[in-house]
Formats: C-alpha cells, structure tokens, sequence
C-alpha cells in the first residue's frame, strides 16, 4: 500500500492542500519519498496523488470537498492527524490511528484548520 500523507518538515502538515510536499510511504518495501506539492488548484490534488498510487491519505486538516473527492478516487482518508511523519506511520501499523474527520470549513483562515 502507498501511503501519501502532506508534510512540512518531517511534520504531517496541518492544512492538506497548503503543506510543501507530500511524503510518500511504501508499506511493502518500507521506503519513503518526498514529492513537491504541484500546487492548490481546486479538486486537482485528489487526481495527483491517485496517479502516483495512494491508497490511503493521512492528513492534518481537509476540507469537505477534498474529503468528497479522495472518496470519489477510492482514496482511503485519515484526517485530524499531527505529528512526526515517523511516529505516525508507526501508530498506523499499530492501529492506533484514528480519522477525527477535521474539516477545513474556510480558506480564508491564516493556516490554521479548525474541526
């Protein structure tokens, strides 16, 4: 499985659509990979990471519509998620990752997400 989770700094980052990059976890070969953010245009990132094979997106905080869109690609979501990236795929493993369902309500916000 092909884990992609938004990140800064080693960090899931709070705001999906806005982190730098995206951290890219391989669950069979146990290898990780960064890939830049192509940018926040409205419903492209969901696409973006289905062709490059995420199964599942770990994240801070989402908005509705791109929660509405990763469920239209088949795209497994956690969001309501902070942390080291490491730490968190561990938790994951450990089952001890749970979704809170924190949902970015404006986009107006100084990059702060509220659930």
């Amino acid at each position: 499985m092909l884990i992609a989770i938004p990140s800064e700094d080693n960090m899931v980052s709070a705001h999906f659509g806005h982190c730098s990059e995206f951290t890219l976890f391989a669950t069979d070969t146990r290898e990780f990979k960064t890939v830049k953010n192509p940018g926040h245009q409205p419903g492209f990132l969901p696409g973006f990471l289905k062709e490059l094979g995420a199964e599942l997106v770990i994240a801070g905080g989402m908005g509705g519509r791109a929660q509405e869109l990763f469920a239209a690609q088949g795209i497994q979501l956690i969001v309501g998620v902070s942390g080291n990236i490491k730490d968190v795929i561990k938790l994951y493993e450990q089952g001890q990752l749970k979704s809170t369902g924190a949902v970015c309500s404006e986009h107006a916000h100084a990059g702060d997400c509220h659930s």
